[in-house]
């Protein structure tokens, strides 16, 4: 069976609705789909309905940023019921800090000269999810002033040392797991390959037992990442997940592309029916 339980819609910063991606994910062959939009989960219904229709096995899921020691974190939650009251609250609050964050990010672009406002990057907004860095970069992108750049000259933008790197430091990290553990939900560390400083990997996952996404496609040097991480999911975690971190079709890892053991599937699926 083939697993990706790392997928946005428009309901984050994904460019296909959710409609699109269920049936680009049954073109694909993709059995086994997460949806996990950062910080909302008003599609996941819509989604539910039509992956049976699909005949797919949908894992409602979130994505959230969060904050480590002045470091940005990503962090999946999946559950087997998204409506808890603790978990949506938070949701909004969430969405409603970065969607500000977003907005002095877009000022910190036009003050270094970039030719964007942020009538650009609402014009890529096409739900009530917060506004995030993924907007910006599609408006630049769709701007004259993006045209001749790539999408990582783009993204450098927003690293650190970036002229609009502007960290969210409005949820701790460990809050944010206890938030999904408190509500339900598994926690994965998303994408540790992407952390600022790796070695924080090993406190990270000191804290609780959770989960390590493993099998991502974004990475430089996947070949050395993928069995590295792999490893320490073996050592340290508590099942290894991956999927394509898909937004849309001009991204450069496509839905379902990458290769998920089914190991860990079963084991996500296993530890969310005893919650």
């Amino acid at each position: 069976m083939k697993a990706d339980l790392h997928v946005h819609t428009q309901e984050s910063d994904g460019s296909l609705s959710i409609e699109e991606v269920l049936s680009l994910a049954h073109a694909n062959h993709v059995q086994i789909l997460g949806i996990t939009d950062h910080e909302s989960t008003e599609g996941i219904a819509k989604a539910q309905r039509l992956a049976k229709d699909y005949k797919i096995q949908l894992i409602p899921g979130v994505e959230l940023l969060t904050n480590y020691q002045g470091q940005e974190v990503h962090l999946l939650g999946y559950f087997t019921d998204i409506n808890h009251p603790v978990l949506q609250t938070r949701l909004r609050e969430i969405r409603k800090q970065r969607t500000a964050l977003a907005y002095d990010m877009v000022e910190c672009l036009k003050n270094s000269g970039l030719s964007i406002e942020w009538q650009d990057v609402e014009r890529e907004v096409k739900a009530e999810g917060a506004v995030t860095k993924g907007h910006i970069m599609r408006a630049l992108y769709h701007r004259e002033c993006g045209c001749s750049q790539n999408w990582r000259d783009i993204a450098d933008y927003f690293r650190p040392g970036g002229i609009a790197y502007l960290p969210y430091l409005q949820h701790s990290y460990k809050e944010a797991v206890d938030l999904i553990f408190g509500c339900g939900g598994v926690p994965v560390l998303a994408h540790p390959g992407l952390l600022h400083n790796p070695k924080l990997i090993f406190e990270l996952l000191a804290y609780q037992p959770i989960g390590l996404e493993v099998y991502y496609g974004y990475w430089e040097r996947q070949e050395i990442l993928i069995p590295y991480y792999a490893r320490l999911a073996e050592e340290l975690a508590i099942l290894a997940t991956g999927g394509s971190d898909y937004h849309g079709p001009s991204g450069l890892i496509k839905l379902g592309q990458m290769e998920v053991p089914l190991k860990g599937v079963l084991k996500l699926q296993t530890y969310l029916s005893k919650t």
